[in-house]
């Protein structure tokens, strides 16, 4: 079972939280990479939380490529299929789950681990996927006492494969997404159960406190991403080790930005991929989906991840590019209706309230109506949703527009002071785009692809937001939403 929105909830507050992660853009070809001694490679054990960004792509997890001839079979890797599988392959061997990764909104814990000292093969190669071993569609398993390629005195990567040597030894296959809590135990085929355990009152996988139980070996390595510096290895970069080993991995394709608090104990919403209505052209989401891009026709850009249906929740957009005649929209939405429709742009039908950056409108139920002040590149809009008193409130730059207060409860949001029907309502940025035309927004509900000029989080302590939300306004994530019940 992943570790989801909504179960997640009663888990949150256990005793044990991840802090950090590390979000990867694929478009920036991002990977961290180490060239550790030689440790043992026959046994070890490698666990990391991750939480998918971009579907469909082939997936760099973690990869060594052992010798340097053309042709040469030692490559070992890691990887998570287009299709969804985990693999595992190197020497001739393969393993590849039945199971299937496509939970965008998910942490999902995984452990490779490997012991060629087994007499029983298929006990020399396992796939665990949130504490249950996985089904495997296909299996190859290597030869008794084998020296496979992870752990040899080569280049390992994170997040990225190694093309084939006669190529020049060239990163690809660059992972899009979040990593959290990674170790590597050199030396040790170790259970899912030495680094996460079963929640007794929800029953979800979580993780524990492990790092002092373990023994890592020479080269194993504890990546907590606590630190936000970027490039050479070093214990003050975002690929620390912590293990006390000291074999700290060097970035490349990471910004200090990159380090975020969305993590498996705390997860945070981001922008849905997989939901765009079909008649419309799907945007481009990029930087770990808190970036949505719009181009010819699209009409909607990106659901956030979390709904909720009571409570005061607070998020902000910033507007990044666009093209002439592009009219950028931030909205909330109910259900997933308008995802349902042919609907033109959000705000046509009366389950959808938007505000609009070329006249500074809402728009609701196919009306608009005047509202506030226009927006541009660079501009950031809050949205301020009060399921409390069923109002939204939207501001420009830090002020709420046409005289509302959402600490009020009551006061003036236009043709946004109606009464919203009940259901579950999303974030939403996007834009009205006609052909040729493009634009592109950037989502923070708490965990920002953009550095800020001051970081302000919510009450809770809770998000990283350019402005402070409003008294009684949380951020989308799931301790917030443990607590408030939305």
């Amino acid at each position: 079972m992943a570790f989801l929105i909504g179960g997640a909830n009663s888990a949150a507050d256990t005793g044990y939280d991840i802090d950090n992660s590390c979000r990867f853009n694929d478009g920036d070809s991002p990977y961290l990479h180490i060239t550790p001694s030689a440790g043992n490679r026959k046994t070890w054990t490698w666990s990391v939380w991750i939480k998918i960004g971009v579907p469909g792509v082939k997936y760099g997890l973690f990869a060594c490529e052992y010798g340097t001839t053309a042709g040469n079979s030692d490559r070992q890797t890691l990887r998570l299929t287009s299709s969804g599988e985990l693999e595992f392959t190197g020497q001739g061997s393969n393993l590849k789950t039945s199971n299937l990764l496509r939970d965008h909104s998910a942490w999902y814990h995984i452990v490779f681990r490997q012991d060629t000292t087994q007499s029983t093969d298929t006990n020399r190669m396992r796939i665990y996927i949130n504490g249950t071993e996985a089904s495997y569609a296909s299996s190859n398993y290597p030869d008794q006492n084998d020296d496979l390629g992870i752990n040899s005195a080569e280049q390992h990567n994170i997040g990225a494969e190694v093309s084939s040597p006669a190529s020049g030894h060239t990163e690809q296959n660059f992972f899009d997404g979040y990593w959290a809590e990674m170790y590597f135990v050199d030396g040790s085929s170790l259970a899912p159960s030495s680094f996460g355990e079963t929640d007794e009152d929800s029953g979800i996988w979580k993780p524990k406190d492990a790092k002092d139980d373990l023994t890592f070996g020479d080269e194993g390595f504890y990546l907590e991403f606590k630190e936000s510096g970027v490039g050479t290895a070093s214990s003050s970069t975002i690929g620390a080790d912590t293990s006390g080993n000291d074999n700290h991995f060097t970035s490349s394709g990471l910004a200090t930005i990159d380090q975020c608090t969305d993590s498996p104990t705390n997860n945070f919403a981001t922008l849905n991929p997989l939901i765009v209505p079909s008649d419309d052209n799907a945007p481009t989401l990029s930087e770990g989906n808190c970036k949505v891009a719009t181009s010819d026709n699209g009409s909607y850009g990106g659901l956030s991840t979390i709904g909720v249906s009571a409570g005061k929740w607070y998020a902000e957009f910033k507007y990044i590019t666009a093209s002439a005649d592009v009219r950028a929209v931030v909205a909330v939405a109910r259900d997933l209706d308008p995802f349902n429709t042919s609907d033109d742009s959000l705000g046509q039908d009366s389950k959808s309230l938007s505000y609009r950056s070329v006249d500074g409108n809402s728009y609701n139920n196919n009306s608009t109506a005047s509202y506030g002040d226009t927006w541009a590149a660079n501009d950031i809009i809050g949205i301020a949703l009060d399921l409390d008193n069923s109002k939204v409130y939207f501001s420009k730059n830090g002020t709420w527009q046409n005289s509302g207060d959402p600490t009020s409860g009551a006061t003036g949001t236009g043709a946004l002071t109606a009464s919203l029907s009940a259901g579950e309502f999303h974030f939403i940025g996007c834009g009205d785009v006609t052909a040729s035309y493009s634009e592109t927004l950037s989502a923070n509900y708490g965990n920002p692809p953009y550095a800020n000029s001051s970081d302000a989080a919510d009450a809770n302590g809770y998000g990283a937001f350019e402005y402070a939300p409003p008294s009684g306004y949380y951020a989308l994530c799931s301790k917030n939403l443990a607590e408030f019940g939305g």
